[in-house]
C-alpha cells in the first residue's frame, strides 16, 4: 500500500481516513507547523508548507487557524515543541511499514506505536531497516476517464515530472519533491486540477498478500492511523483483487 494505491483511493472515497473532524484538523495543523518550522512561513519559497496549506484548505481548516499554525511553526507565537520522527517496522507477512509521526513526547509515542504494531501482528524495527525500500516523491492523481496518459505526460514532463503510473481508476504523475510545486502549477495553468496531490513515500517494490493477511494489514493500518501522533502510514503491500472488490461494495 503506497501513498496512492487502490486501497488509498477507496479509503479516501469512503471517508474512512481520519473520520473525526477534530483529528483531521490536528494532523493538518501539525504539518503546517512542522513545515513552517523547517522552511519558513512563506509558502512561495517553501514547497512543503504550500502543500500543507492546500491539504488544510481541502478539509476546510479555517483561515485563521492556518495563519496561527504558521506563526507557531516560525516561533512568532508560543507553541508546544513538536518533533518529527519516523518509525520503521514490519506488519503481518513481513510487509515493510513506515510511520511518520509528530509528537511532543517521543517516549509516549514510540511506546504506543510499538504496542499497536505488536498487537496487530507486526513489530518495531531498527532505524534504517525498511526506509531504504521507499522513495520520497511528489504524486499527482488524475481520473483516467477524464485524461489520457499522453495528455498528462506532455504537460508534466516539461515541468519536471519523472513518470506516469497506472493506478486503476487514476493516472499518477510522479516527480522529485523539489519539482512538486512546478509540476502541480503546470497542470493548474493548463486548466487541469489534480484530484489529489501530495509529497509522499512510494515503495520501490510491492508485496502481494492474500486476503487473510490483507485484512490483518488493513486493521493494523487503521489502528496506527487512529493514533493522535501518527501523521502518515506507508507500506509496501498490494491487496488481492477479491478484497478490493469487497471493499467497493
Amino acid at each position: 500500500m503506497s501513498g496512492h494505491s487502490k486501497w488509498h483511493n477507496i479509503q479516501h472515497r469512503k471517508g474512512r481516513q481520519d473520520a473525526a473532524r477534530g483529528k483531521i484538523f490536528t494532523k493538518v495543523t501539525k504539518e503546517i507547523m512542522l513545515a513552517a518550522k523547517a522552511g519558513g512561513g512563506d509558502p512561495t519559497g517553501n514547497n512543503r508548507l504550500k502543500s500543507a496549506i492546500e491539504a488544510a484548505k481541502a478539509v476546510n481548516l479555517p483561515k485563521d487557524k492556518i495563519e496561527t499554525a504558521i506563526k507557531k511553526g516560525t516561533g512568532e507565537l508560543a507553541a508546544e515543541a513538536i518533533e518529527e520522527v519516523m518509525y520503521e517496522g514490519y506488519g503481518p507477512g513481513g510487509v515493510a511499514i513506515l510511520i511518520d509521526a509528530a509528537t511532543d513526547n517521543k517516549n509516549r509515542t514510540v511506546a504506543e506505536v510499538r504496542h499497536i504494531l505488536s498487537k496487530g501482528g507486526g513489530s518495531m524495527g531498527a532505524s534504517g531497516c525498511v526506509a531504504w525500500m521507499f522513495d520520497k516523491k511528489g504524486v499527482l492523481a488524475f481520473p483516467k476517464d477524464e485524461h489520457s496518459d499522453e495528455e498528462l505526460l506532455e504537460i508534466g514532463l516539461e515541468a519536471g515530472a519523472e513518470d506516469i503510473v497506472d493506478d486503476g481508476e487514476t493516472w499518477q504523475i510522479q516527480c522529485a519533491p523539489e519539482d512538486f510545486t512546478a509540476v502541480r502549477e503546470a497542470f493548474v495553468s493548463a486548466g487541469i486540477e489534480p484530484a489529489e496531490s501530495e509529497i509522499t513515500m512510494i515503495p520501490q517494490n510491492t508485496v502481494a498478500v492474500d486476503k487473510e493477511t490483507g485484512l490483518k494489514l488493513l486493521k493494523l493500518y487503521d489502528a496506527l492511523d487512529e493514533n493522535e501522533d501518527v501523521q502518515n502510514v506507508y507500506a509496501n503491500f498490494d491487496l488481492p483483487d477479491e478484497l478490493l472488490a469487497e471493499m467497493q461494495d
